[in-house]
């Protein structure tokens, strides 16, 4: 199928697509990689009358520290770009490892990371990740600038709470947690496709033996799933994270999320997915965390 007639606009700076954003209102879409937004209006689920192409803006495509040590994406990066970043590999590996599970190289080589996130696919890999490493988006209009915690930013399944003349201009994290491991995890039927249920976890040792213990859930509900507890460890007076803790942690994050079937996908059987994925994540980024901590003490 082909997409219904539309204008094709192609502004030369952010501030030309805020202007065409809001002389066009609801009727307009920024365009990005296109890899979600063209497919929709390919099978007529979406029919914007205008589209906004911001790829091209380079001031709205780079990766940089920001002043506190955090992390600044532009919305119009590729996914490709920010999945071979130095300095997203050494501060904040499960960004890296989400990007490294979405879809094929060829679509990460032209989506962005604002693309996917203003999607807002609760089966999205990204939107799981930023949700554990609880990141801001930057969205400006011809009105204004506001910054917008994830939380309030994922609203529903593909609904944001972007208003109609707001375009996503930039991703923040915050500074990374020392001795932090990380993981990402996820399970599709084959390669490439969309993910049945992931997760992406964070472990940070403590002293005794005890880990602060982050979980973020992927297609376990209408929005990304987060929960955090601590681990006492798995012997008397601590230890290392055993798996019957990370069972059991991965079972508190499932408790009370809405998990969805269909007849391809029984809701028990994406449970069951995300339990054991959730627990697999855990126990990676455990090991993870303990290699930085014996590294930091060798030194």
């Amino acid at each position: 199928m082909k997409p219904p007639p539309f204008a094709y606009h192609r502004p030369d700076s952010v501030e030309h697509a805020l202007a065409l954003l809001a002389q066009h209102g609801d009727d307009a879409k920024p365009l990005a990689g296109g890899q979600s937004l063209v497919p929709m209006m390919n099978f007529r689920i979406a029919r914007p009358a205008h589209l906004i192409d911001i790829l091209g803006l380079s001031e709205l495509s780079y990766i940089r520290a920001g002043r506190d040590g955090g992390l600044r994406i532009g919305a119009a990066t590729r996914q490709m770009t920010a999945e071979r970043s130095p300095l997203v590999a050494a501060g904040w590996p499960l960004l890296t490892g989400a990007l490294e599970c979405v879809a094929h190289p060829q679509i990460r080589a032209r989506g962005t990371i604002g693309g996917s996130l203003a999607h807002a696919d609760p089966a999205a890999e990204l939107p799981v990740a930023i949700a554990a490493l609880d990141g801001e988006l930057r969205v400006r209009s011809v009105r204004g600038e506001r910054t917008i915690g994830w939380r309030e930013f994922f609203v529903a399944p593909l609904e944001t709470s972007l208003a109609e003349d707001e375009l996503l201009v930039e991703l923040t994290l915050p500074p990374p947690v020392p001795l932090a491991g990380a993981s990402f995890r996820e399970h599709a039927t084959r390669h490439g496709d969309f993910a049945l249920a992931g997760a992406a976890a964070l472990v940070t040792a403590g002293d005794g033996g005890s880990a602060s213990l982050t979980l973020s859930l992927l297609a376990a509900g209408p929005a990304p799933v987060l929960w955090s507890g601590t681990s006492a460890g798995g012997g008397p007076g601590g230890g290392p994270l055993t798996r019957a803790g990370a069972r059991e942690a991965a079972h508190a994050a499932l408790d009370g999320a809405e998990i969805y079937g269909s007849s391809e996908v029984p809701a028990v059987y994406r449970r069951r997915l995300l339990g054991g994925l959730a627990a697999d994540a855990l126990m990676h980024a455990a090991a993870r965390s303990s290699e930085y901590a014996l590294s930091r003490s060798a030194e």
